[in-house]
């Protein structure tokens, strides 16, 4: 499984990583711009990515915005919608407003809110797995 990893701050970005390493090969983004062009790269390259799990709050562009974007992109590419890319969205906050926005305006498949254990981001690629 390949996954996008798109946090900006360095100590989450780690820890994440390290998480998500056991069952999946991970590229990091450390803003939204970074999370678009990776997702462009990687589908130019015939090597799409199965997951991307990215944090709301962010520089340059949001991630809210990062996954409205990437939903755009799919459209154009022609992507069918069961093709769509799985999207993780994470916060520290689980302001209702900002998970609604997410899942309205962004297609996410699922919302953790931070701090994310080891379990619970284990729970979530099972998940996901499941809905391939």
């Amino acid at each position: 499984m390949k996954c996008l990893l798109v946090e900006d701050d360095l100590q989450s970005r780690h820890i994440l990583k390290g998480m998500l390493s056991t069952s999946c090969e991970c590229d990091i983004a450390v803003n939204g711009q970074e999370a678009i062009d990776s997702f462009r790269l990687a589908h130019e390259a015939k090597r799409p990515y199965n997951v991307i799990f990215m944090n709301v709050t962010m520089p340059v562009i949001d991630g809210l915005t990062a996954l409205r974007e990437i939903r755009s992109l799919e459209k154009d590419m022609d992507i069918p919608p069961g093709l769509k890319i799985k999207v993780v969205m994470m916060t520290a906050s689980g302001d209702p407003r900002t998970v609604i926005k997410a899942f309205k305006e962004g297609e996410a498949n699922s919302f953790l809110v931070k701090p994310i254990s080891k379990n619970k981001l284990d729970r979530e690629m099972a998940t996901l797995m499941v809905e391939e």
